[in-house]
């Protein structure tokens, strides 16, 4: 079910980004309106599996750069991080 609502007094540089924003992406003011309203009063809830994927593709792209307890020493005694 959709409802239907008015907006008053829209400050002017509320509506320029809006207004640009919707362009942008191709909307119209009303469908860009609702795209920022979902965006942040319904967040998408990520499951535990999808943040268990993004750890793991962290981990993955960290190992390639791996460094032993060595280097992390050396790292440490020479002031580079």
């Amino acid at each position: 079910m959709s409802t239907t609502i008015t907006l008053k007094g829209i400050p002017e540089n509320v509506y320029t980004q809006l207004k640009s924003s919707a362009e942008a992406n191709r909307r119209s003011l009303n469908s860009e309106a609702i795209a920022c309203l979902e965006t942040v009063l319904v967040p998408r809830k990520t499951s535990a599996l999808g943040h268990a994927s993004k750890a793991q593709a962290i981990r993955e792209r960290l190992q390639t750069q791996a460094f032993s307890p060595q280097d992390i020493d050396e790292f440490k005694r020479s002031g580079r991080a």
